[in-house]
């Protein structure tokens, strides 16, 4: 059990994902070598970032990696819902996209090295704001990709999402990849996605797209630390509770990987709210703290840890 109380100054993140990094570890290195592969087209570039290697994963993890660091999210035409630069030959002319031109692009290189690739259309929720809301269209776009002919050799990959994100207002990108996008997890991807076609959760899931937006947001951290959210994590995303009653957070991680530091940071990002560290326990890869909310007001609420986003809730706190 380790216990921990922290300042602000020393929230740095930090990467977690050592199993996944020690396994692509030669994959991603070439690819860093062979570099961002200027003025030339899809084609050539997929054969180019797959010829170092002889199997599908492979390839499949080169091509990633490749877009993930070469690729930024297209904050305009993403606000815009405008696909008019979606297709692959304009996504490599523009170095941008929006997640459907992520999503079109993997796919077509995955297809030229003849590698089974689909896209999948779907939801995700970006910020607590999203809780409850449900879109009235498809806001979303992914990858699933096929190593062999048994329903578990079908794979998760989120490139657009292993880039970075945007800021709520859409107007901003950051670089941040994030590894385990790559073939992810299906139970924590299924809980942070919800595809147009139930088929495209690989297995069980969300059951509803109310019950999805009904759930905390599910941010990069998550993914890097193997998290599973517990019956009493809690797994509702809007937290209604009363000033000085404890809400237990609680939930589990792969026991290999390390917690440094956990804080909230509470209210709307336009009042540039602080980070406030929390004291929690770490038992076996169980991670649970508590917090009592102070003031009676309705906020969203984030959970940083190492200094990244991993969850986001909508808190209601009354007298």
């Amino acid at each position: 059990m380790s216990k921990l109380f922290c300042t602000i100054a020393i929230l740095l993140g930090c990467s977690s994902a050592f199993a996944q990094h020690e396994k692509y570890k030669k994959v991603d290195e070439t690819i860093e070598k062979i570099g961002a592969l200027n003025n030339i087209n899809v084609a050539v570039i997929a054969d180019t970032i797959t010829e170092p290697f002889n199997d599908n994963e492979q390839k499949a993890r080169a091509i990633f990696y490749w877009i993930s660091h070469h690729i930024a999210i297209d904050p305009k035409a993403t606000k815009q819902n405008d696909t008019k630069n979606n297709l692959p030959e304009n996504v490599i002319a523009l170095r941008r996209a929006t997640p459907l031109g992520f999503s079109l692009l993997f796919q077509e290189m995955c297809s030229t090295a003849k590698i089974r690739c689909l896209s999948v259309d779907g939801y995700v929720k970006h910020f607590a704001t999203d809780i409850n809301e449900v879109p009235d269209e498809i806001n979303f776009s992914w990858n699933v990709v096929q190593l062999g002919q048994s329903p578990d050799t079908w794979f998760l990959v989120d490139a657009c999402s292993a880039s970075g994100y945007l800021d709520k207002k859409l107007t901003l990108f950051t670089k941040q990849f994030t590894s385990e996008y790559f073939f992810a997890d299906r139970k924590l991807f299924n809980q942070a996605y919800y595809p147009d076609n139930d088929a495209w959760q690989l297995g069980g899931g969300v059951k509803s797209l109310k019950e999805y937006y009904s759930m905390p947001v599910i941010n990069s951290k998550a993914f890097e630390l193997d998290m599973a959210l517990n019956k009493n994590t809690p797994i509702t995303g809007f937290i209604k509770t009363k000033i000085g009653v404890p809400v237990t957070f609680n939930f589990s991680i792969n026991p290999n990987k390390k917690i440094e530091t956990i804080a909230l940071i509470m209210g709307d990002d336009k009042k540039l709210p602080k980070p406030e560290a929390m004291n929690f326990e770490n038992t076996g890869g169980t991670v649970t703290f508590s917090y009592k909310f102070k003031k009676e007001e309705t906020f969203p609420v984030k959970i940083m840890i190492d200094g990244r986003e991993a969850l986001q809730y909508m808190v209601e706190v009354a007298e």
